[in-house]
C-alpha cells in the first residue's frame, strides 16, 4: 500500500484552490476550472452612471459618476466656482489620482448641509463609493487609502454650563 504524495507547489492562493480542488473531486468527476472571480458586481442605473452618496461632518453629496472628460459639477456650478480654494478641489481629486484615473470621469454632484470643507469631504466620500461601483476592480485601491469609511468625527455639542464644548466661563475672585 503505497500512498501517493502531492508534491505540487503553491505560489498563491489561485493555485492552493485548484489543488485542493482536485484533491477532493470524486471519483469519474474533474474539478471545476478555477476562474478568478469578481466579488461584486457593476452597478449602473439606466443612463449608465454610476450613484453613491458621501457623508462628512453634517453634509450629504449625492453623486453620479459617468466616463467623460473629468469635468465636475456641484449644485449646478464647475468645482472651480463652487470650491474656490484650490484645497477643496484637491480633496474632490483625490480618488481619481489614488485610482489614476484623472481626466477619465464626468462627476455631477448635489450637495446638502455642513460647510464647504465638509462639503469637500462629503463628495470625495460619495466619488470613492461611485468609482468602486463603477469599476469593482479599484475597490481595493481607494479602500487601502481609506476613502470609502465614512469620516465620523462631528462636532462635539455644547453642554450647559459651559461657554463652549469644554471651554468653562472665566473664573472671576470678586
Amino acid at each position: 500500500m503505497a500512498t501517493e504524495q502531492n508534491t505540487e507547489t503553491v505560489t498563491d492562493l489561485a493555485d492552493l484552490g485548484a489543488i485542493a480542488g482536485a484533491a477532493t473531486a470524486p471519483e469519474g468527476e474533474t474539478a471545476a476550472p478555477s476562474t478568478p472571480a469578481v466579488l461584486r458586481e457593476q452597478e449602473l442605473d439606466a443612463q449608465g452612471r454610476a450613484y453613491a452618496t458621501g457623508r462628512r461632518k453634517d453634509a450629504v453629496a449625492r453623486v453620479w459618476l459617468k466616463p467623460g472628460t473629468g469635468k465636475v459639477v456641484v449644485n449646478g456650478r464647475e468645482q472651480e466656482v463652487y470650491f474656490a480654494r484650490p484645497t477643496l478641489r484637491l480633496v474632490i481629486n483625490q480618488p481619481f489620482q489614488i485610482a489614476g484615473r484623472e481626466g477619465q470621469y464626468d462627476v455631477i454632484c448635489t450637495v446638502k448641509g455642513g460647510g464647504l470643507s465638509g462639503q469637500a469631504g462629503a463628495v470625495k466620500h460619495g466619488i470613492s463609493q461611485a468609482l468602486a461601483k463603477y469599476e469593482p476592480a479599484l475597490r481595493s485601491t481607494v479602500k487601502a487609502a481609506g476613502f470609502l469609511t465614512r469620516d465620523s468625527r462631528v462636532v462635539e455639542r455644547k453642554k450647559y454650563g459651559r461657554a463652549k464644548a469644554r471651554r468653562s466661563f472665566q473664573f472671576s475672585k470678586r
